[in-house]
C-alpha cells in the first residue's frame, strides 16, 4: 500500500474529536506537526505522532509551546501544510509566534482545545475562556480565523476547512474547540479523497527577478514563493514593503502593510463566516451560541417549541471573524436574545453589539460542566413575553 493510499481512513469510524482532528490534517495535506503535551490536546499530538510517519510526514515534539509555533511557522514557509495543538496555558505561550505569522502572512492552523483557567485552571474540564484570547492575543493590529466544531464529525471537516482557509487568504487558523468536543466519542464519516475539497496557496507567476513577495493580488493576499524554490527574499516581522524589506520608521509603509492585513479578512467576511441556523424563521426569542453550549441550546430550542414558545437557535462555526451581519439580522426578527457560554462573558459582547436594540440575556457557566438543556429553557421561558 502506498503513502498516500494510507493517509485518509476513508469510511464510517468511532473515535474522539482530538483523533477526528488529526485525520482532518492529514486529508487536508498537512505533512507537519510541531507541539508539546497538554491536556485535553494531548491526543491530537499522540495521534499526529503515529499517522505523520505513515503518509511521509514529520511529527517534532517540541521543548515548549514557543517553539513550537516557530518549528510550524518556518515549515509552512518551506512549502509544508503545518499545524500545532495545545490548550489555554500554551495558548498563551503562542501569542507572539502567532503575531509573527500574521504579519510575515504564514499559512498554519492552531488547534485550541479549551479548558477552564485562569493559569493552569482545570486542566481536565471543559471551558469556551480563549476565545477573546484568540482574537486579540497577541499585540498589534491583525485579523485571524477561529473556527468552533461542536461535534466529531465537524472536528474532521472544520479542521480541513482550517487548511483551506490558511491558504487562501495566508493567515493562521484557529480551531476553537472545547474540551468535551475534545474528548467526546461519535460515528464519523471519512470521504474518499477526491470528496473533499483541498486549497493549495496560490504560487507566485513571475521569475525570482521579479516576484516581490508581499505585493498583493486583487484578494488583497500575495501569492506565496516557498524557500528553497530559487525564490530570494526576505520575511520579517518588521514592517516591510512589498519586496519584505525592513521600513521600521515608515508611517506609509505601517499604515499600507497593517491596513491590507487586516482587510484581506475583513473585505471577505461574507466569505468567511459559516453559520447554522435552527428554527428561526418565525422565532420571539434566538438562543445563539458554538461549541458543545450549542447542542445543549439546540435541545432547549426544541424543548421550548414543544412548549409553545417559538424559539429558534444561531449557531456560530465562524467565531472570528465574527458574523456581525448574521447577528444583526437575526436580531432585528426577534423579541430576546439567550446567550450561553461556558465562561464569564466574552462572545456575548460581540453579540451585544451587533444586536443593538434587542434585549440580550447572559447565560455563563463556569467549572467545566457544560450547560444542560434546562437551564437554557429556564432563560428562554423568562425573556419570553
Amino acid at each position: 500500500m502506498t503513502l498516500e493510499n494510507r493517509a485518509i481512513l476513508t469510511g464510517k469510524h468511532f473515535m474522539n474529536g482530538d483523533f477526528a482532528c488529526a485525520e482532518g490534517a492529514i486529508a487536508a495535506g498537512c505533512r507537519f506537526f510541531a507541539g508539546y503535551p497538554i491536556t485535553p490536546a494531548t491526543e491530537i499530538a499522540e495521534r499526529m505522532a503515529r499517522r505523520l510517519p505513515e503518509v511521509g510526514g514529520v511529527y517534532i515534539q517540541m521543548e515548549d509551546e514557543l517553539g513550537s509555533m516557530a518549528a510550524v511557522i518556518g515549515a509552512s514557509y518551506a512549502g509544508v501544510k503545518s499545524m500545532t495543538a495545545t490548550s489555554g496555558p500554551g495558548f498563551s505561550l503562542m501569542q507572539e509566534n502567532i503575531g509573527l505569522a500574521a504579519m510575515t502572512e504564514t499559512p498554519c492552523v492552531i488547534v485550541d482545545i479549551m479548558r477552564g483557567g485562569p493559569s493552569t485552571g482545570q486542566p481536565t474540564m471543559a471551558g469556551q475562556q480563549d476565545v477573546m484570547q484568540a482574537k486579540w492575543g497577541s499585540h498589534g493590529d491583525y485579523e485571524v480565523i477561529a473556527l468552533a466544531p461542536s461535534s466529531v464529525q465537524e472536528m474532521f471537516d472544520l479542521t480541513i476547512e482550517a487548511f483551506n482557509l490558511s491558504e487562501i487568504y495566508r493567515v493562521p487558523v484557529i480551531v476553537l474547540a472545547d474540551e468535551v468536543v475534545g474528548h467526546m466519542s461519535e460515528p464519523l464519516v471519512i470521504p474518499a479523497p477526491d470528496a473533499i475539497n483541498v486549497v493549495n496557496r496560490k504560487r507566485p507567476q513571475s521569475s525570482p527577478e521579479e516576484y516581490l513577495p508581499f505585493k498583493p493580488d486583487e484578494n488583497l493576499v500575495p501569492p506565496m514563493a516557498c524557500f528553497g524554490e530559487g525564490y530570494r527574499f526576505y520575511a520579517t516581522g518588521l514592517t516591510h514593503d512589498e519586496r519584505g524589506r525592513p521600513r521600521t520608521s515608515s508611517a506609509k509603509a505601517q499604515q499600507k502593510l497593517v491596513q491590507r492585513l487586516c482587510d484581506k479578512i475583513r473585505e471577505n467576511t461574507e466569505k468567511i463566516v459559516k453559520i447554522n441556523e435552527t428554527m428561526l424563521e418565525d422565532a420571539e426569542v434566538a438562543v445563539i451560541a458554538y461549541g458543545i453550549a450549542s447542542r445543549s441550546a439546540l435541545s432547549a430550542v426544541r424543548k421550548a417549541r414543544e412548549r409553545g414558545i417559538k424559539a429558534g437557535l444561531l449557531r456560530l462555526v465562524t467565531l472570528w471573524p465574527f458574523p456581525d451581519s448574521h447577528v444583526s439580522e437575526v436580531a432585528k426578527r426577534v423579541q430576546a436574545i439567550v446567550v450561553p457560554e461556558m465562561n464569564y462573558g466574552q462572545l456575548v459582547r460581540e453579540v451585544e453589539r451587533a444586536a443593538k436594540e434587542t434585549p440580550v440575556t447572559f447565560l455563563p457557566k463556569l467549572g467545566g460542566e457544560p450547560h444542560r438543556p434546562f437551564e437554557i429553557l429556564k432563560a428562554i421561558r423568562r425573556v419570553h413575553t
